[in-house]
Formats: structure tokens, C-alpha cells, sequence
């Protein structure tokens, strides 16, 4: 009698690569994507008034963030798996309960996507940091952003398009995506994460684990870079929408605009080829100075709306360079035994920026018009291009020990990370 066995890959869930990790992500821009120009529209159309829209937006961005920091300690009693699980569903029902088109159901759709963001951001770095040795972030970065690319390129343009025809499709779109997106985790077994013990107990203060991200200015330095650029982002997705339907350029705009720009992510390979024969230090630089001017430019009282969205769109691509290099000194300079904790921290940048861009948008809409917006963003990526002079002109490179390369032997060991203590 033969004894059947059971398929090695059912017994054992094969090592998760870097291309997994970039389809899962991939799944997910879909879902984002399709929605990311249509909320904007949504949301003024339902309120009436972009101020109020950013008072939204602050309010939802607020509760995403206690959220987004809380989860750390939620994992403690809830299998992360499961975390990730509630909050693939969070965005098949936010994107459902937005079909039903009245300004409640409206905000508490925008309101369960963004907690799903949060939520399943959070577990997503966190088995990233446990799976993808570091040497590896930098091509893990790019293969996300690439494989990313037909989502955030397509979906945009799409949705504004399907919109007008039948405004449900973007919704159903987004709510099928999202539950591909919850299949290929299940597919890929990600389980809890891997156990790493310390010698201390855990605290019971949830927020215990600030005080180690504020004494490493590696990582608050990341962190601020992530921030920033969020918020060019946020200017960018948000504003210009609302900026091109006041100036009767028409509702298709703004998620024209950003498929274009996001075309850009096709080429990401060749940024990363960039940022490897400069330096991790030159491609941040770059990108900071490049889109805060062209955002300033946009800013100034042309009077000519298409220039102004022509800058904005200018200024996208550089951002999307940062996407590809500014994540880096943050992932890079993480320890093993703080993966969780900081992965929290490191989403809470999509929160943080969905909290100053609407409050400082909410200023300055007070004493000037939209585009001053557009001049705000471009002051803040330029402070920040300031800022990132202080990171290690080796950043991300591999470790050369001299001994080793005067016989020709060269490891790559670890990476050159952050900036001076």
C-alpha cells in the first residue's frame, strides 16, 4: 500500500522573494490607484468647498495616524496575518459604501481606505524587513514601483474616465483589487512574522517604542524625508484636481495628469541604475530640489492654468525619483528586534502628511488662492533638499573591506546607512 504524501509546498510555504513581495504591492496600486483621483472629485462635489474638504481629509488623516501607531500593540494580541486580513476588508467595504454617493457614506469611505492603507502598510514593511536583506531594499524599492507602474499609470485616467460613464465602476474596480490583493497574501503564507526575543519584557505603553526612534537620528531623518515627499504627493493627487475643476479645465484632469506623471514609474529601473552609479545621497538631492522649484514655479501668478499644471506634472516625475531613493535611509538604518514597531513608524509618514498638507492648506487658503498651495509644497521639498546635505555620501553602498579588495575578494556585507550621530 502506497502512503501518499503531501506536496513539499503545501508542507512548507517557499521563502518569499522580492518579486512576490513587488506583485502584492503591485495588486494593491490597482486598488489605489483607480480611486486616487476620483476621491478628490468626489469629495468636492459632496462638500461644496475645498476647505472643507481638507478639514475632511485633516480629521481622517488624525484618526489614520492613532491608528497606523497603534498596531504594534494590537499585534500583540491579534495575530499580525489577521491584522493584514481586516484591513484588505476595511477596502473592499470602504470602496463598496462609497457607491452608495451621499456625503456621509462618501467620507466614511474615504475614511475605511485610509484606515486599510494604514493597517495593511504597517504588516506589509514589516514582513518586507524580515524577508529582503538589506543589500537587496534598493532593487526591492524599484521592483515595487515597476511592477507597481500599470496600476498608478492606467488607474488614475481610468477612474476620473469611468466615472463620468458610470460613477460606480472605479469602486467595484477597487473592491475587486483589493480582494486580489487579500488572495495573493493568503497564497503567499506570510504567516505572523518571525519571532525575534529580547531580553527585556515587552512595555505595557503602547507608545513605549518612541523613545527608541527619537534617540536614532538615522531614522527620524528618514523619516522626515518620507513625510515630505508624501506631502508633495498630497499637493499634487489632491489639490490639482480641485485647482483644475475651478479653473474650467474639467473633472478628467487631475487623473490624466497623474497617469501621465505616474508613466514615469515604468522607468524607475533606469532612476535605480542613477542612483547607483551617484549615490543613494545625490539621487535624494536631486529629486527634493528639482520638484520643490518646479512646485514653487507652480505657485507664482502665471495666470495661465495649463503652465501651472504643466509644472506640477514636471515636478511629479521627481517625485516619483524619491519614491524609488528617499524610503532608503529609514529601511536601511531599522534593527531586526524593532521591525514591528518601526514599520509603524515609518507608515505613519502617508498619515502625518494627510495631516499637515490639509492644515497647512487650510492656512493658506485663508489669504491666498489654490496655487498657493502649489508654492507651499515647493517651500517644504526644499527645505528638505537642505536637509539631505547631512546624509552619508555612502549611503546604501555596500561595505568594501580594504584588506579583501587589495586580493581582489569583495563581499557585500552591510550597507553604509543614514547620517552622522
Amino acid at each position: 500500500m502506497h502512503e501518499r504524501r503531501i506536496p513539499e509546498w503545501l508542507r512548507h510555504a517557499p521563502a518569499p522573494s522580492v518579486r512576490g513581495f513587488a506583485v502584492l504591492a503591485g495588486a494593491e496600486a490597482i486598488a489605489r490607484g483607480i480611486l486616487i483621483s476620483v476621491f478628490p472629485i468626489v469629495m468636492y462635489n459632496a462638500l461644496g468647498d475645498a476647505r472643507i474638504v481638507s478639514e475632511v481629509y485633516f480629521a481622517i488623516g488624525t484618526l489614520s495616524l492613532l491608528i497606523g501607531l497603534l498596531i504594534p500593540f494590537l499585534i500583540r494580541f491579534i495575530p499580525r496575518r489577521w491584522v493584514y486580513v481586516t484591513g484588505a476588508l476595511m477596502f473592499v467595504s470602504g470602496a463598496l459604501l462609497t457607491i452608495l454617493q451621499t456625503p456621509g457614506t462618501a467620507i466614511a469611505g474615504l475614511a475605511l481606505t485610509t484606515f486599510a492603507v494604514v493597517t495593511t502598510f504597517v504588516c506589509f514593511n514589516a514582513y518586507v524587513l524580515e524577508h529582503v536583506a538589506k543589500i537587496e531594499l534598493g532593487q526591492f524599492e524599484t521592483s515595487r514601483l515597476f511592477y507597481s507602474a500599470l496600476g498608478w499609470t492606467v488607474g488614475p485616467a481610468l477612474g476620473t474616465f469611468l466615472h463620468n460613464i458610470w460613477w460606480p465602476a472605479p469602486f467595484l474596480i477597487a473592491a475587486l483589487a483589493s480582494g486580489t490583493m487579500l488572495l495573493i497574501f493568503l497564497v503567499m503564507r506570510l504567516g505572523n512574522g518571525k519571532l525575534i526575543t529580547r531580553s527585556n519584557r515587552a512595555s505595557p505603553n503602547p507608545f513605549a517604542y518612541f523613545g527608541r526612534f527619537f534617540a536614532q537620528p538615522r531614522l527620524v531623518t528618514g523619516w522626515i524625508f518620507a513625510v515630505v515627499r508624501s506631502c508633495g504627493w498630497w499637493v499634487y493627487v489632491v489639490y490639482l484636481p480641485i485647482y483644475a475643476v475651478q479653473n474650467g479645465l474639467g473633472s478628467q484632469l487631475g487623473g490624466v495628469a497623474l497617469s501621465i506623471s505616474n508613466a514615469a514609474l515604468f522607468f524607475t529601473p533606469l532612476m535605480l541604475r542613477y542612483m547607483q552609479r551617484k549615490s543613494v545621497r545625490t539621487a535624494i538631492r536631486t529629486g527634493f530640489l528639482m520638484s520643490g522649484l518646479l512646485f514653487l514655479l507652480a505657485g507664482a501668478q502665471f495666470g495661465l492654468p495649463a503652465v501651472i499644471v504643466g509644472l506640477l506634472m514636471l515636478g511629479s516625475i521627481f517625485l516619483i525619483l524619491l519614491d524609488v531613493s528617499a524610503g532608503l535611509p529609514f529601511l536601511l538604518a531599522v534593527k531586526p528586534s524593532e521591525r514591528t514597531e518601526m514599520s509603524a513608524i515609518y507608515s505613519s509618514y502617508r498619515d502625518v502628511s494627510g495631516i499637515v498638507t490639509p492644515g497647512i492648506a487650510w492656512m493658506v487658503l485663508l489669504v491666498a488662492p489654490l496655487s498657493g498651495i502649489f508654492a507651499a509644497g515647493g517651500a517644504g521639498l526644499l527645505l528638505t533638499w537642505a536637509l539631505a546635505r547631512k546624509l552619508h555620501p555612502r549611503l546604501g553602498q555596500a561595505r568594501i573591506f580594504p584588506e579583501r579588495a587589495a586580493t581582489g575578494r569583495v563581499y557585500d556585507t552591510h550597507a553604509a546607512v543614514g547620517v552622522p550621530d
